[in-house]
Parts: structure tokens; sequence; C-alpha cells
């Protein structure tokens, strides 16, 4: 995507992802002012059939994924063809996504409605009731194996991807592969559980088979993300740092493949190695 793109607003509204800053440049004793590129950070509120839900810091581009993405990885809407209506709307202080959902979802959110006003990327804020963190009921289905190679192939190919990472130096990557190696979409996000959603989105938008390849995350695999890789039926998440212990526990129990450490040739698997071949 073009720099000018990135500058201006996204969505039609007056938020850009990228801001031009001028800084000092100090290195090797010698001092350089320029300009830099910084991500946005902007408060992003979910509402629901006019009534919000959540309030997270994230930056302003696929929204309408993050929006689809979040509801179908919470449990809040159960397909794709639930959400009826979508639209990114300027808020006093941000932006809001706005969602139409059956009547019936929405009575159930409200049920177990929590606020969320959190900070960058933290989806676990304000859940009421810890049996509410673990919400990953029955195993997910894994499709074909998947080549080691194609993890290799997807790392050299991963940092071009992740334009927003070039520029700025700040932000999350999410990329769906597929079993090839070939990266088939990236979202990125300065929260690493708001760039998994927007990629969520992605998936359930466009019809993607999630059994069918696997996920590379430029972030640590914390429980969080194992669960909402899980949650939509990814059967194989492959993160370039290490995952949490709780992550590896409740990846073994829903049958995700969760690797660790994937850089080069190298490749931790934790759970299900069955699912990563040589």
């Amino acid at each position: 995507m073009p720099l000018d793109m990135l500058t201006s607003p996204s969505d039609g509204t007056a938020f850009p992802t990228v801001h031009r800053t001028a800084v000092l440049r100090l290195e090797q004793g010698r001092a350089e002012a320029c300009d830099d590129h910084v991500i946005e950070e902007v408060p992003v509120a979910l509402v629901y059939n006019r009534i919000s839900h959540a309030v997270m810091l994230a930056s302003p581009e696929n929204l309408e994924d993050l929006g689809l993405g979040f509801s179908l990885s919470e449990g809040i809407l159960a397909g794709p063809g639930e959400l009826f209506d979508i639209a990114v709307r300027e808020g006093c202080d941000g932006l809001e996504v706005h969602m139409d959902i059956p009547l019936e979802r929405f009575m159930a959110l409200k049920d177990r409605r929590r606020s969320m006003t959190a900070r960058t990327g933290c989806g676990m804020c304000g859940v009421e009731k810890l049996e509410a963190v673990a919400r990953v009921k029955g195993t997910v289905t894994r499709g074909a194996p998947v080549p080691a190679a194609a993890v290799s192939r997807a790392l050299a190919d991963f940092a071009e991807h992740q334009r927003l990472h070039q520029l700025t130096g700040a932000v999350h990557g999410v990329a769906w592969v597929d079993r090839m190696g070939t990266i088939q979409a990236i979202r990125e996000d300065v929260g690493r559980h708001n760039a998994l959603d927007k990629l969520v989105g992605w998936l359930a938008r466009t019809g993607t088979d999630a059994t069918n390849g696997f996920v590379l995350t430029s972030s640590r695999a914390s429980f969080e993300m194992v669960q909402k890789a899980a949650a939509v039926g990814i059967g194989c998440l492959v993160a370039i740092s290490a995952p949490t212990a709780l992550a590896v526990r409740l990846a073994e129990g829903c049958g995700l493949t969760l690797a660790g450490f994937a850089r080069g040739q190298r490749l931790v698997v934790y759970s299900h190695p069955g699912h990563l071949v040589a």
C-alpha cells in the first residue's frame, strides 16, 4: 500500500494509520533532524445493536475485519452470516465499529456483558468470571499435515508483507499461510490479539478453510491467541516467539498444533507434533 494511503484517513474517517513526526536521530556522535513515521493507536469501540460492548486500542485500519473477527473469536456470533450489517464511524474520541446482530445473540451478549476498556491488545481485561477464560469446548479439526518447509518459506517472506512494521517498527503481524508456505493474507495492529481478530475476520469474509493452512504470528503465543484461534477452527498456530505454559495446555487439550521459536529453519512444536512433518 502506498505511503500516502497509510498517512491519509482510513475507512473514510479522520484517523490515518501512520503519523509523520519530526525526530532527532543520534548515532555515532552525530545528530540529525529528520522525519519519521509512528503507528497510530486509536480507541476503537465495538458497538452491537447500538450498545457499546468493548473498547480497545487498535490501529485504525481493517476495522470491519476486526469487528467480524472479534465477534467470532469471542463467541458472540456463531458464523459470519449472523452479522447483518457493519459500519465504521467516528466517535467523540476515536472510532466506533457498529454491528447489527440477531436479537438472540444480542440478548446472550447482554447476559455476559463485560466492560473491556483495555490497554493495547489486552482482550482479557474485564472478564467477570474465571470460567469465562476457558471457554473453548471440543477439539479442533486439522486438515492435512503441514510440511515444516512451508513454515520456513513463509518466514522468509514474512517481513516484506509487514508494511506497517517496516515503516514504524511498532506493530504485530499475523498471517494466513497455505500448506505450500504462501502467505495469503496478513493483518497488522499494535495489539497482537487485534491483528489475529482482523485475520479471523478476513478468513470468515473470504470463506477460507481454516483447516487448510496455518497462522503465523510475529508475537509470542499467549493463552488468548490459542483460544481465539481454536474458537474459529484454526488447527495450527506458529509463533516467532515463545508460548506460555497455559497456552500449551489449552492447545494440547483442544487439538491445536502449537509451535514457537519459528526462525529460519528452526521450529519447536509444543502440541500435536504430528501435524507438522519434516
